[in-house]
């Protein structure tokens, strides 16, 4: 707009009607007002009101090039800074030859204009069009009434001054719209200049008028603006806005603009950009917002890593097993309702049970304890902690439920007519095995006693519960595939008697079995014919003594022997696969990793063993211990030994390299538990928690007792029981808070949240079910004493241990669940070559091997039963 161009304001004559007794109308017309023009905008100078004054422009918005409504072309230069930015001109890259041509450029050098030209040229032909510099002012109705029909205007009728808007008076809001092309406005005859003068006007314009008139002038051009000239004319605005003005627009931009860039992302990019945070920010990121945490949560990846980066990652198979089990409880436990957000990944809820494993064992100095008594004051041969109840058997023929959190007996499973020295328990099945030759199920809801099964003629010394699980099977031609076995969960005995029986594990509902002499104290539960037995799927015969310990998974069944044999079985065929021969003394405790095809064995000669399944080989010898190895421990990263020397020894399973010697007790070690944080080892008189990774006592959880029987331990629960003198208690810790949402890892690595499905047309049940399988092979001091060592005594349980001699048994104090932890975990790796031979055979191996005599003490001679028989059947 130019200052010959003023805008004028055009007022509609007015009119005044007067009724007497006729009526008289009077026309009074007005001519155009010239309103004030626009001063000059007056710089700022203070940029503390101003903060954007000196702003500097981005270089996009400081030079680009322009295309006119009328083809002509330009470019844009700010010449803010300096006239002599407009006359700059980059230099053109060029050669011998050539000349680099913009895409703006049509070979010739385009004319530089500024910001006021630019505005000015984008508005000429709109105003030429439409002549309307208030376009958007309403005119009123009246003033309509009283117009003639428009006619179309033409460029030589126009005024001088086009501005002329016929509205009266003018609408101070603009229309959206615009109004319709001026037309001329001299409704009555031209005034002449001999004619009196007009009236005065009734509106006196002023600068706001002339402001006002002008915005929607402002804004019609600067809509038809190209974005880079919008950008600039509204920077130039800014720069010369107050800092209020400022904070108005920062208060609605701020909300507009924002963009959440984690949600843009593709799944992949959010996760590479979280693998960079460490937990804790990533904890305080799923806060942010829901969508934030909808992906933190969620990403199986990230939480993997994190597992991995702060060393709680033991290889994959445990994971595995924990997000199989999660998954398993939702499927069961979570009805199909909408959520407000999905479930996390298991992974996740694994991460902070182990770092809750990690760190409240040992920040919590003052954990929640409790003590009660239980059995009077007979000895606690097994424990378990198994879906929030605390199971105890004892040698008193009792098994006992408690709650953990109340110390309550929930339960009294009365019913043995022997010492209980083996427990397995799989959801609310319960599996016990006794001196008095039986093997029960019980049924945990209810407390009863569904099924007794007879068979063996000697004490029931251990047993497992055998889940079907995913396994890889070698084929004759070296292929492997991928198999579950068995196809249905059995149970899986041995005994004194020299066999091992395979047991089918009844199901809720299916019929109840109580073998011969049950019901009738003269019976002999023996006598029974177990081909009789429904449930009886096999008799496993070979060794040539007492079967101490076993431990099985899959198909695969490992037993140790007072024969100084280990063999290995298929519980599917009853095959013996291999006969390991190489302990110089009875074997008192065995583990197996069905992973790494390996098994271990401790024996009274001092030493541990480590075995290749697939070559029937001893792998590694591990010596140092300097008497009888009761108890084997086995995880994924470690391998653990007590023995009567009153030490604990931590193995790295791969190498057989011994990494720590735990020695700090003073008797034989009669019990322990271990994890990948801590060890948890109970002695004379004191139970101590040891740091796995360094060796060193953390703190020890009770002392000036006269003695430990049993411990377990899960998440957040520990459980022990102790002899105090002559008492036997119960002691429970909770390490927890009320605020932890901690799940804790079943020692053996199988979970008892699933359900059993068809699987080509057979009925499975889920490989990773079995909730305690510390009680795989439930080691505990055996009650009855050897006829030949009168000097074990069944409430000794620690003495027997404290002996170095092969004549102790060791079968009472011994004590420790020989392979209570025993099932999954990672063993070994290299040879030593202190290897020996195993027999593979497919039958009971009767002739001597490696000077070991083929027949050892017969059965009536071994301490296990409350009575001798002279007649076996089997």
């Amino acid at each position: 707009m130019t200052h010959q161009q003023r805008p004028s304001l055009a007022l509609a004559p007015s009119v005044n009607t007067t009724t007497v007794v006729t009526t008289t109308t009077t026309t009074t017309t007005y001519a155009p007002i010239q309103l004030p023009p626009l001063p000059p905008p007056a710089e700022p100078k203070d940029p503390r009101e101003y903060p954007l004054l000196h702003a500097k422009f981005p270089s996009s918005i400081k030079r680009f090039p322009l295309v006119f409504p009328n083809g002509s072309r330009a470019t844009f230069r700010d010449g803010t800074d300096g006239e002599g930015d407009l006359d700059e001109e980059e230099p053109i890259p060029s050669g011998k030859g050539w000349t680099m041509v913009r895409p703006d450029s049509t070979g010739s050098s385009s004319k530089v204009v500024g910001l006021v030209e630019a505005v000015e040229r984008y508005g000429r032909k709109r105003s030429h069009g439409t002549d309307n510099m208030m376009e958007g002012v309403e005119p009123t109705t009246e003033r309509e009434t009283h117009t003639p029909p428009r006619k179309k205007a033409r460029a030589t009728h126009l005024p001088p001054i086009t501005t002329l808007n016929a509205a009266a008076p003018p609408s101070p809001l603009p229309s959206p719209h615009g109004s319709p092309p001026p037309q001329p406005i001299w409704l009555s005859a031209p005034p002449s200049g001999a004619s009196s003068p007009q009236p005065q006007a009734p509106l006196q314009p002023d600068l706001a008028l002339t402001t006002l008139l002008t915005l929607p002038s402002l804004l019609s051009h600067f809509t038809s603006l190209p974005q880079p000239l919008q950008s600039h004319f509204l920077l130039t605005l800014l720069r010369h806005s107050p800092l209020p003005v400022l904070r108005t627009l920062h208060s609605i931009l701020t909300p507009t603009l924002a963009r959440d860039f984690l949600t843009l992302l593709p799944p992949e990019l959010a996760s590479h950009v979280l693998s960079f945070l460490p937990y804790s920010t990533v904890v305080r990121a799923s806060r942010v917002s829901k969508a934030w945490r909808v992906i933190i949560d969620s990403d199986p990846v990230l939480w993997s890593d994190l597992l991995k980066s702060t060393k709680i990652w033991f290889g994959g198979v445990t994971e595995r097993a924990f997000a199989h089990s999660i998954f398993a409880r939702r499927r069961l436990n979570i009805p199909p309702t909408p959520k407000t957000l999905p479930l996390s990944h298991p992974y996740k809820m694994l991460f902070k049970s182990r770092q809750l494993t990690r760190t409240r064992w040992v920040d919590n100095e003052n954990p929640k304890h409790r003590s009660f008594p239980a059995h009077g004051s007979s000895v606690v041969t097994c424990l378990l902690l198994s879906h929030g109840r605390i199971i105890s058997a004892s040698d008193d023929h009792s098994i006992h439920v408690y709650s953990p959190l109340t110390g309550e007996l929930l339960q009294m499973l009365d019913g043995h007519e022997g010492g209980v020295w083996a427990l397995a328990a799989c959801k609310d099945t319960l599996v016990s095995g006794s001196t008095d030759r039986t093997v029960r199920i019980w049924n945990l809801a209810t407390g009863r006693c569904t099924h007794i099964f007879g068979g063996h003629t000697s004490t029931v010394r251990c047993l497992a519960i055998v889940k079907p699980e995913w396994i890889e099977i070698e084929g004759d031609s070296g292929v492997i595939t991928r198999e579950k076995w068995p196809k249905r969960s059995v149970i899986v005995t041995g005994s004194r008697d020299h066999s091992l029986r395979v047991w089918t594990l009844p199901r809720p509902g299916d019929p109840e079995y109580r073998c011969y002499g049950a019901d009738d104290s003269e019976a002999d539960p023996a006598d029974e014919d177990a081909d009789d037995n429904p449930y009886h799927k096999m008799h496993l015969e070979g060794h040539d003594h007492a079967v101490r310990a076993l431990a099985a998974r899959g198909r695969t069944l490992v037993s140790g022997s007072y024969d100084c044999t280990v063999r290995i079985w298929d519980i599917v065929t009853g095959e013996c696969k291999w006969v390991l021969v190489g302990h110089t003394q009875k074997v008192y405790s065995v583990v197996l990793d069905i992973y790494r095809q390996i098994a271990c064995s401790g024996s009274m000669d001092g030493t541990v063993r480590v075995w290749n399944l697939r070559t029937g080989q001893c792998q590694h010898t591990l010596t140092g211990h300097t008497s009888l190895v009761g108890l084997l421990g086995l995880s994924p990263s470690h391998l653990v030994s007590a023995a009567a020397d009153s030490t604990l020894r931590i193995w790295d399973p791969e190498s057989g390299e011994l990494r720590h010697t735990l020695a700090a007790h003073t008797g034989a070690i009669t019990c322990f538990q271990h994890d990948e944080f801590k060890v948890l080892s109970g002695s004379d008189g004191t139970l101590k928690m040891w740091n796995v990774r360094d060796g060193t006592v953390v703190r020890d959880l009770l002392t000036g007792i006269q003695g430990v029987w049993q411990v377990v331990f899960e998440g957040r629960w520990c459980v022990a029981a102790s002899n105090r003198n002559p008492a036997t208690v119960l002691d429970v810790w909770d390490f927890g808070t009320d605020e932890d949402e901690w799940i804790g890892e079943p020692p053996s690595g199988f979970y008892d949240d699933d359900t059993e499905e068809e699987d080509e047309g057979e009925e499975i049940e889920q490989a990773d079910v079995d909730a305690m399988d510390q009680d795989l092979e439930v080691e505990v001091s055996e009650e009855s004493a050897e006829p030949e060592e009168p000097q074990e005594c069944a409430r000794e349980s620690s003495q027997p241990l404290a002996a170095e001699v092969e004549d102790v048994p060791m079968e009472r104090v011994e004590g420790i669940r020989a392979s209570k932890w025993a099932p999954p975990s990672k063993p070994s790796g290299h040879q030593r070559n202190r290897t020996v031979l195993g027999e593979p055979s497919s039958r009971a191996i009767s002739h001597p091997v490696d000077g070991i005599p083929s027949r050892l003490p017969p059965i009536n001679e071994t301490p296990t039963r409350p009575r001798i028989r002279q007649k076996q059947r089997r």
